[in-house]
C-alpha cells in the first residue's frame, strides 16, 4: 500500500553554509552538488545528518550521464557474439540511475511536485501564524 510522501519543510538544525562537495564523488556529482546544495541550504531544508541522501542522490546523477554516455557512443543495442542483437547493458544503468535520482530528488524537495508541498522557509516565519514557534 502506498502513503502520502513526507512533505519537506525548513528543519531546526538545518545547514547555515554550504558544505564542499566529497572528494571522492565523480565531476558530474560535485556538479550537480553544486547546482542543488546552495539552494538547500539557502531555503534551510537540509541538515548535516542528511547529506547523505544528497549524495547518493549526485552519485546517480553522476552515474545516469556516465551511462548515457556510454549508450550515445555505443548504441543502444550490440550483437552478441553469437550474432543475437541485445540490449545493451549500459541502458539498464541508465534507467537504474535515473530512477534512484528521481526518487531521491522528490525526497529533498527538488522536484516540482515536491517543491508544492513544501512551504519552506524559517521555522516559525509563517506571517499568517498566530502560534508562532510552538
Amino acid at each position: 500500500m502506498r502513503g502520502r510522501k513526507a512533505e519537506v519543510t525548513a528543519l531546526d538544525g538545518a545547514l547555515s553554509k554550504t558544505p564542499s562537495a566529497p572528494s571522492w564523488l565523480p565531476d558530474a556529482g560535485k556538479k550537480e552538488w553544486r547546482r542543488v546544495v546552495p539552494q538547500l541550504v539557502a531555503n534551510r531544508k537540509i541538515a548535516a545528518h542528511e547529506l547523505g541522501t544528497v549524495e547518493a542522490y549526485c552519485l546517480a546523477v553522476a552515474n545516469m550521464r556516465k551511462a548515457e554516455a556510454i549508450v550515445a557512443t555505443e548504441g543502444p543495442i550490440y550483437k552478441s557474439p553469437s550474432g543475437e542483437l541485445k540490449r545493451h547493458p549500459a541502458t539498464m544503468l541508465v534507467k537504474e540511475s535515473v530512477e534512484a535520482a528521481r526518487r531521491l530528488a522528490a525526497e529533498l524537495g527538488l522536484t516540482p511536485a515536491s517543491r508544492g508541498k513544501n512551504s519552506g522557509g524559517a521555522v516559525g516565519a509563517d506571517e499568517n501564524d498566530d502560534l508562532g514557534d510552538i
